[in-house]
């Protein structure tokens, strides 16, 4: 499958052209490791070292359009492993607003920024012990790409009033809004996610 056909797919399951432009745009095999490189727009999860996985096309689409990106939000990624999902968010909100990617792999923080080096608005920082990135919080939109257990309230507190988080919780895809201080909860069931992992929890 070449990206023309990827993106023939995604079209056919309904996604947005703003979506589909995003992914006509970014090269995903720049995010691959070479022994995967003729899989790059295969509908499917690749291996990208440490444990780690690039998720499959379809489940990025389907995140990024429960995210209901707009230009010139501020976007958080959490488990941003090959910055490819970074540099599709640049490309739907717009590079006058900053988005941040925070990854707990020091190696995968290194390679990313090394691939997206001309993406200037994207900013990739190492996990520390507090989960998420609160000095640059609020945030319009938050993305977690990996499993957790439960959703963690310290992100509920880094989101903006009217703000959405989209994060798997064992092999669901909740969609998360915060209106009026209340949090509401969507779930979308049947996604396999690689464990998110943080220094101050098991998960």
């Amino acid at each position: 499958m070449n990206k023309d056909q990827l993106i023939q797919l995604l079209k056919y399951k309904g996604f947005s052209e703003r979506i589909l432009n995003a992914f006509a745009k970014v090269p995903r095999e720049n995010f691959i490791l070479s022994a995967y490189k003729d899989y790059s727009y295969k509908d499917v999860a690749l291996p990208i070292g440490y444990e780690a996985t690039i998720s499959q096309p379809y489940t990025i689409a389907f995140m990024l359009s429960l995210l209901e990106l707009k230009k010139d939000m501020k976007v958080l990624e959490i488990g941003s492993g090959s910055g490819y999902v970074l540099a599709l968010i640049s490309e739907l909100i717009g590079d006058k607003r900053e988005v941040y990617g925070v990854e707990i792999v020091p190696e995968l923080v290194s390679r990313s920024r090394k691939i997206l080096k001309n993406y200037s608005n994207i900013k990739i920082y190492e996990a520390s012990k507090e989960l998420g990135l609160k000095e640059k919080a609020p945030y319009d939109r938050i993305l977690v790409s990996a499993s957790a257990d439960e959703l963690p309230e310290e992100l509920t507190d880094q989101l903006k009033e009217n703000g959405i988080i989209v994060i798997p919780i064992k092999n669901s895809i909740f969609k998360i809004t915060k209106k009026r201080g209340k949090i509401t909860k969507e779930e979308f069931y049947g996604f396999a996610f690689v464990p998110l992992k943080t220094f101050n929890r098991k998960t």
